[in-house]
């Protein structure tokens, strides 16, 4: 069991990523902070619990890769990578500008830690599987790890990398959904239904885990037991909220899907972030 002082230690690095991503979002006066905080605390566990990687050797070959399928979520990438040293914290600030690598979508060519490039929906799982057949073709231990949003399920590709998935008996890669129940659009039982999800995925071949995706025990639960499951790839529903721990984003999460806080409003979340540390330490 994982001490509470280590999950005390992830929920802090939480809540961190996600005043990185109210600064850079409002600093750029653009970008998606709704999704990004909603995939906080999942990024968190990956990248400070669960992956093995080398910030100073990016290209290490024995890494695990994340692959960003939901890549407008890119500010809570970047803040991830940031403060797990790919690059300084400082640079955050130049999300979206002329010039800067932290593009509004992530960018494999542009910045070290990103596996691939994505923003187009519904092909990160693709790359995933891609990734996952040549660690077993090269006899790696390496894990590799898909993050996409639930609008994104919509996607047909989703579906036919599940089945490749599936076929190759992937138990190497673990996929995870953002379900924050929401699309740009509006709530994604609205726009298209995705239910019964659980039993879609299930009735393609994979292995369906749910938990609270803002719990760090339940995340850390979720992704060991897909790692010990072997045969077949695992995915992982995590139920979250769309702009979690910013409570007139969680209230409105439509209107900031990919509507950057104003500077009144980034004051207002980061003091609501700062009494949310002050009550975990």
């Amino acid at each position: 069991m994982t001490s509470r002082e280590k999950i005390r230690e992830l929920e802090a690095i939480a809540i961190k990523l996600r005043k990185h991503v109210i600064e850079m979002t409002c600093a750029a006066a653009s970008g998606h902070p709704g999704g990004s905080l909603s995939a906080a605390d999942i990024v968190t566990v990956l990248y400070f619990f669960k992956m093995r990687y080398d910030s100073k050797k990016p290209a290490w070959p024995e890494r695990d890769r994340f692959v960003m399928s939901k890549g407008h979520a890119a500010p809570i990438l970047y803040a991830a990578l940031a403060e797990a040293g790919y690059f300084p914290v400082g640079y955050l600030k130049t999300l979206r500008q002329i010039g800067s690598s932290l593009q509004g979508h992530v960018d494999m060519l542009s910045l070290p830690g990103i596996e691939m490039s994505t923003g187009s929906l519904g092909q990160g799982l693709s790359a995933a599987n891609g990734m996952a057949l040549a660690n077993r073709l090269d006899k790696r231990s390496s894990r590799v790890y898909c993050l996409m949003g639930d609008g994104e399920c919509q996607e047909g590709q989703i579906w036919e990398a599940a089945m490749t998935s599936a076929h190759y008996k992937l138990d190497n890669l673990t996929a995870i959904i953002d379900h924050n129940k929401y699309q740009i659009d509006g709530a994604v039982r609205e726009i298209k239904n995705l239910a019964p999800f659980h039993d879609k995925w299930k009735a393609f071949g994979w292995n369906v885990l749910s938990c609270d995706g803002h719990k760090m025990e339940a995340l850390i639960d979720a992704l060991e037991k897909a790692e010990k499951t072997k045969g077949g790839p695992t995915v992982i529903i995590a139920e979250t909220v769309k702009g979690k721990g910013v409570s007139f984003m969680e209230a409105n999460p439509l209107d900031y899907h990919g509507k950057a806080p104003t500077a009144d409003e980034e004051k207002k979340a980061l003091e609501e972030l700062c009494r949310l540390e002050r009550d975990k330490s």
